[in-house]
């Protein structure tokens, strides 16, 4: 049954957050720019699939490399060749993993790594890209609060004072039909103020601040497309940041291209290696993939091919 937290529970829980008052993760726009940077990731790897692994189990397969980082590769005479999520155990004298736990209300037994099935792993260490795309979600989801927050500050603002309630909704009442767009508002003469700054004057009128000094939003759509261009380096998408597009030099340019496949050639060598196993155990499984990219010229990557028509084919998707 659902219990509701009591005071003590809330307490505790603010108590262990910091900073209390920024709730970066937990709402909307962190779920929003989690879902996608995963999406936005998926695009860097294609995959050739077994037949029976299309559809929403090839979602299912890539949603487990991406977020556990691992997934375990075997056979059996119902299911034929399948892949599932599973906890290791065991080591060896290299402190590899020795056994897969599957626990599937199907299928719940234990595996032998390199008899009974094998591991293709996206990372090194079994570890998913889940925390670079928790990481970036972050920043993006709280520059959305600055964003957001300076589109309403930029809006031109009036503040009043009014003497009474009557003359607050009738002041309200003003503003509303002026955002609606009516050419003309007509009102009372009574509610019209004698001369500033008179106590005794049904409203007063406090001046705003210089709106065109606060705007920043500008400077804050920058910094939006750089925190997504950090991403797709950290991915392996080029990126050329747009801001120094003019003034980049063929060297700039080329660092930047590096940067960007940094990473992703770690797990490139960590996808190989392990489907090097998975063939070895499993020749004929029809399973392989290659890079979306045209970083090296649509070269083979001794798996599959790199794709130089990358972007014009995820634009017709």
């Amino acid at each position: 049954m659902y219990y509701p937290l009591n005071y003590d529970q809330i307490t505790w829980i603010s108590g262990h957050y910091s900073p209390q008052s920024v709730k970066s993760f937990n709402n909307a726009t962190f779920a929003y720019w989690e879902r996608s940077l995963y999406q936005r990731a998926l695009s860097v790897i294609e995959w050739k699939l077994p037949e029976n692994w299309q559809g929403s189990v090839k979602d299912f397969f890539d949603w487990c490399l991406y977020r556990y980082g691992y997934v375990m590769i075997s056979k059996n005479e119902e299911y034929g060749y399948f892949f599932q999520p599973v906890n290791l155990d065991g080591f060896d004298f290299y402190f590899q993993p020795t056994n897969a736990i599957l626990g599937n209300p199907k299928l719940s037994r234990e595996f032998k790594i390199h008899e009974e099935c094998e591991i293709l792993k996206l990372t090194p260490d079994y570890r998913g890209i889940w925390d670079i795309i928790t990481y970036y979600a972050e920043k993006l989801s709280t520059l959305d609060v600055a964003i957001n927050t300076n589109i309403i500050n930029s809006k031109l603002a009036y503040i009043l004072g009014a003497k009474n309630r009557s003359v607050a909704e009738a002041l309200k009442t003003i503003m509303d039909r002026v955002n609606r767009g009516e050419p003309a508002v007509f009102y009372d003469k009574a509610i019209q103020q004698s001369k500033p700054n008179d106590p005794d004057t049904p409203f007063q009128f406090l001046p705003i601040q210089d709106l065109k000094q606060n705007y920043i939003l500008d400077q804050l759509l920058r910094e939006w497309q750089t925190l997504l261009n950090d991403f797709d380096a950290a991915i392996g998408i080029k990126t050329v940041p747009y801001q120094k597009m003019e003034r980049m030099v063929t060297a700039e340019a080329e660092s930047k291209e590096e940067d960007s496949q940094a990473r992703v050639k770690t797990w490139l060598e960590s996808l190989t290696s392990s489907l090097e196993m998975v063939k070895k155990l499993y020749p004929d499984l029809e399973l392989s993939f290659r890079l979306r990219s045209d970083a090296e010229g649509g070269e083979d990557d001794g798996v599959g091919e790199n794709d130089p028509d990358r972007d014009e084919r995820i634009s017709e998707r």
